[in-house]
């Protein structure tokens, strides 16, 4: 895995914990733009015969995705982490996916998102986002989603 001195722990952003968590780290973060990298594990939930599994780039996109939503969640205003937060969120919606390769045990997946649509009301957001996922420069997954997240 390639080593980055300004990365971000995605646990930070998101409730998801192993073996659900689909990103290691964030490597940029914005209000309106994410990048994050996976490192591809034999011991991956969502590995089969070394390689990595549609619904596992799905899952990582959906992740990455989130970060974006999550800061508002997650931070205070001071941009300082937030204690025992509690928050619920999924999918809501699939507009479009394309699969053009899986990943493999070994490859380090960068999954670039982008905010399309946000709404916020008091206690939830929903989003529609576009993102990609590459192995190296090769597009290998691409999808445009809509999601949910509501504090508990």
């Amino acid at each position: 895995m390639q080593h980055n001195t300004n990365t971000i722990s995605i646990q930070d952003y998101l409730p998801h914990r192993a073996p659900m968590l689909m990103v290691d780290l964030i490597l940029e973060l914005s209000h309106q733009e994410v990048k994050t990298i996976l490192d591809i594990k034999k011991d991956n939930v969502f590995v089969e015969n070394d390689v990595f599994a549609e619904i596992g780039l799905v899952e990582n996109a959906a992740q990455t995705c989130s970060a974006i939503v999550g800061q508002s969640f997650f931070l205070d205003d001071n941009q300082e982490i937030k204690q025992d937060i509690k928050v619920i969120g999924f999918i809501s919606g699939i507009k479009k996916v394309k699969v053009y390769d899986l990943a493999k045990v070994g490859d380090v997946i960068q999954t670039n998102s982008v905010l399309v649509s946000r709404f916020d009301n008091d206690s939830y957001s929903i989003c529609t986002m576009s993102t990609e996922t590459y192995v190296e420069d090769k597009l290998i997954f691409e999808a445009e989603m809509n999601l949910f997240i509501q504090e508990n």
